[in-house]
C-alpha cells in the first residue's frame, strides 16, 4: 500500500485521432527524441468510424523533457487529436456506500494489500452502518445523512467535500442514492458504478426478483460509467454466472454479490492503470 503523493511511476499516453498512414511511426519516433523508453504500446482502429486510439507506456528519466510533450505531439497528429498523459502519482479515489459491505470489504482488502495502485481520500456513506468497517482499515470514514434534506441539498454536501478532495475517481460502491443530473455533470467521466445485472436487462430496483420471475439462466453484474442516463453509461466490465430453476432470489443475490464484487475491482483497476479509453458511448479497453 503506498499512499505517497510523490510516488511516481511509468506515464501512460492516450491519445484518440483520424486514423491514417504512419501515426505509430510518428509517435514512437517523438517519444524516442525526447529519449523516452517505451514498456508497453497498443492499438486500435475502429472498424466502422476509422478512429484510431493508442495507449503507450513509457519511462523517461529527465523528467524536464516531457514539458509540453502533448502540445508537441498535438502538431504531428491530426487536427482532431485527443491526447492525455497519466499524472506522476498514484490516482486519488474517494468510495461511496450506502449500506451493503461486500463491494466496499473487497476494495479495501485489495487497496491494503497493493492490488488497487491507489491513494485512497476515504469512504463517504449516507448511513453510518459501515463507518466500523472503514475506520478497521484507517480510512477517514463521512457519513452524510440524507435525511431531512432534498435531493440537491444532500448532493451539495456531497460536492463540498469531493471540492475539498479532489478526486480522480469517484468509486460507488453500492452507493444505492440515484445522482442527479447535474451532480453527474460535475464529476462527468469520472464517476464508477457497480449495476447489479447484465446491463441493459433488468435495469431498475430489485433485478434479482425480475430475473427469478423471468426464469433467467445466467445472472450478471456490470460496472460503467455514470451518465445523466440511468444505468445506460458506457460499461468496462460484464461477468456472468449459470444459474438454474432452483435458485431462490435470496440464493441469485447471493451469487450475485460475489460477481459485483469481482466486477467492480476490475473495472476501478483498469481505470487506475489508465487502460480505458471513452468512445461515444462505449469503451475501448487495453488490458
Amino acid at each position: 500500500m503506498n499512499s505517497d503523493p510523490n510516488f511516481t511511476k511509468n506515464r501512460v499516453l492516450l491519445i484518440q485521432c483520424k486514423d491514417e498512414a504512419g501515426l505509430i511511426h510518428r509517435i514512437t519516433g517523438f517519444l524516442a527524441k525526447i529519449g523516452a523508453n517505451i514498456v508497453g504500446n497498443q492499438e486500435f482502429v475502429e472498424p466502422l468510424e476509422k478512429v484510431f486510439f493508442m495507449r503507450t507506456e513509457y519511462s523517461l528519466q529527465d523528467r524536464e523533457k516531457e514539458e509540453g510533450l502533448i502540445t508537441e505531439l498535438s502538431k504531428i497528429l491530426p487536427t482532431d487529436a485527443k491526447l492525455s498523459l497519466s499524472k506522476p502519482r498514484l490516482p486519488k479515489v474517494v468510495l461511496f456506500a450506502t449500506k451493503e459491505p461486500h463491494c466496499l470489504g473487497d476494495i479495501l482488502l485489495r487497496w491494503r494489500y497493493g492490488e488497487l495502485p491507489m491513494e485512497l481520500l476515504g469512504v463517504v456513506s449516507n448511513h453510518e452502518t459501515l463507518g466500523d468497517l472503514v475506520r478497521d482499515f484507517k480510512v477517514p470514514f463521512t457519513c452524510i445523512s440524507s435525511e431531512g434534506l432534498s435531493r440537491e441539498d444532500h448532493e451539495d454536501k456531497l460536492n463540498s467535500l469531493l471540492l475539498e478532495l479532489q478526486p480522480d475517481w469517484i468509486v460507488l460502491a453500492k452507493y444505492m442514492r440515484i445522482l442527479t443530473p447535474d451532480f453527474v455533470k460535475k464529476w462527468e467521466n469520472r464517476i464508477l458504478n457497480i449495476h447489479h445485472s447484465f446491463l441493459p436487462a433488468f435495469v431498475g430496483a430489485k433485478p434479482y426478483e425480475q430475473a427469478y420471475k423471468r426464469g433467467v439462466k445466467i445472472i450478471g453484474g456490470t460496472a460503467h460509467m455514470v451518465t445523466e442516463n440511468l444505468d445506460e453509461g458506457p460499461i468496462l466490465v460484464q461477468d456472468v454466472c449459470h444459474v438454474d430453476h432452483g435458485y431462490s432470489p435470496e440464493r441469485l443475490v447471493l451469487y450475485g454479490r460475489d460477481l459485483e464484487k469481482v466486477v467492480l475491482s476490475k473495472a476501478l483497476r483498469l481505470l487506475l492503470e489508465d487502460r480505458v479509453m471513452v468512445f461515444r458511448n462505449r469503451t475501448i479497453i487495453f488490458e
